[in-house]
Formats: structure tokens, sequence, C-alpha cells
């Protein structure tokens, strides 16, 4: 009764796909037959989040493990055969700002990539990326502006922030 967005994914007979909330699923991809669930546990009062329902639109599979950004601002990473948790670490950038993470991250050698969501309700748009083997943040590439008052993390970002009319 959620919106579904996800485009699941197929790895060793396996067929990962997420749901509303970040539930995400694994199917025997031959039966159908459900071989494990997880739900991230995203609070329900969380789901104004996003201008767009609590959609997930995927997972990344990597080395054994598959990875799932929690609608909430979780970048999560699962045993691919159990679907037991690996790691977890909060993706939101310390702002206090609403953030959502609704998309699917990509995995990339040893790094799991993920964009942020909520810029509708003020969040300031991200790329971040996360170690596979155990979540820790590596980097962070803002695509707008910060506080205007302050420096900026790029040169870029400076050229942009002086487009700006206001304070934020």
């Amino acid at each position: 009764d959620r919106g579904a967005e996800a485009t699941p994914l197929v790895v060793d007979r396996m067929m990962y796909t997420t749901g509303a909330y970040s539930i995400l699923y694994a199917l025997n991809a031959k039966t159908g037959e459900l071989v494990w669930k997880f739900d991230p546990e995203v609070p329900r009062s969380k789901s104004g989040n996003a201008c767009c329902d609590v959609v997930n639109r995927g997972v990344a599979i990597s080395g054994g493990k598959v990875f799932v950004a929690a609608f909430d601002g979780r970048m999560i990473a699962l045993d691919a055969k159990d679907g037991k948790k690996i790691w977890e670490t909060n993706a939101a950038d310390g702002s206090g700002r609403t953030f959502a993470l609704t998309g699917a991250p990509i995995a990339i050698k040893d790094k799991v990539i993920i964009g942020s969501g909520g810029a509708e309700f003020n969040a300031r748009g991200s790329v971040s990326a996360f170690s596979a083997a155990d979540g820790k943040l590596l980097w962070r590439w803002y695509t707008v502006p910060g506080d205007p008052s302050k420096p900026q993390e790029t040169a870029a970002l400076d050229k942009a922030v002086k487009t700006w009319k206001g304070t934020k």
C-alpha cells in the first residue's frame, strides 16, 4: 500500500529487492520463495522526510554483501546469503536538516556510493562514499553550497555561492 520503485538484482540465483520503508527481500530467483527478509525498522515518524513516499530504489551487491540505503539516513551492509547485518552507519551530514535516502547505492571496488535525498525539505545535496568493509565514511562531495557566510569545500562551490541571494 506504499510506493515501490526498486529494480531487483539477481546474483547467484538469488533476487534482491526492496520495498517501502527500505525493507529488503531475498528471493529464490527460480521459485520466488522468500529466503530471508530484513526490516531496518525505519521509524514511521520519518515518513514525511521526502516528497514522494517512503520508497527505496534498490540495493547494491558486492563481495558477498548486500548494501541498502535506509530511508531514515542509514547505510547498511548485510550478508547476501543469510541477511545478517554486517555493519550499519549513519549517512547524514550532521547538519540537522531533514534528510532521507531513497536511491539505490552503487558498489565500486571497495566503496559503496549513495546520493542524498530531501532537497525539497532543505537538505543539502551530496554524494558520499563508504567503505564496503566497515561502513566508514571515506568522502562526501556536496552538490550545492553550504552556509554562504562560511568557507565552502571546493572552488566550484565558492563560485556557486556567489550566485546566491539571501542568507541560506
